[in-house]
């Protein structure tokens, strides 16, 4: 996976309704998609997304539409309390967030490039495309290595 790039201009994204913005100045160029169960019922499919975005890389507008749920104890998933668009994700002991890759038009040389949680991932989501995949056990492992709690 790519290091952070800058993005000039910024990439520009929004909710279905455009009462919540999101101005990218620096992203990892490509798609995450995860499959866990929570993912798929806040979403109703696989869950595709930027991946972890640093706080001080963009620019949230529309604060006032943004409904927060603690879905558990280490993470956060947002939503547009107007028209119930899918936000972010955020991991909270990193403090990134996973932007909902629809919410933007992506440039078409950022690749799906990674696949998590496929334990959890039912025959019906099976993607196409040749990407590493991660289990739930192999995703949490890493994130244990690199020195984040889950307890």
């Amino acid at each position: 996976m790519a290091d952070p790039v800058p993005l000039d201009p910024p990439l520009e994204g929004r909710c279905l309704c455009g009462a919540v913005t999101v101005s990218l100045r620096e992203a990892k160029p490509g798609i995450e998609a995860c499959h866990c169960d929570m993912c798929r019922r806040w979403t109703g499919g696989t869950f595709f997304s930027l991946h972890g975005v640093a706080p001080d890389a963009f620019t949230l507008s529309g604060e006032d539409a943004v409904n927060r749920y603690a879905s558990s104890d280490w993470a956060e998933r947002a939503s547009c309390a107007r028209c119930g668009s899918a936000l972010w994700y955020s991991f909270q002991p990193a403090g990134t967030f996973s932007f909902m890759a629809g919410l933007f038009d992506l440039p078409a040389s950022w690749p799906l490039d990674e696949q998590i949680f496929i334990d959890e991932m039912p025959p019906h989501n099976a993607l196409a495309a040749d990407t590493p995949k991660k289990t739930g056990a192999e995703v949490i492992a890493e994130a244990r290595a690199a020195g984040f709690s889950f307890d």
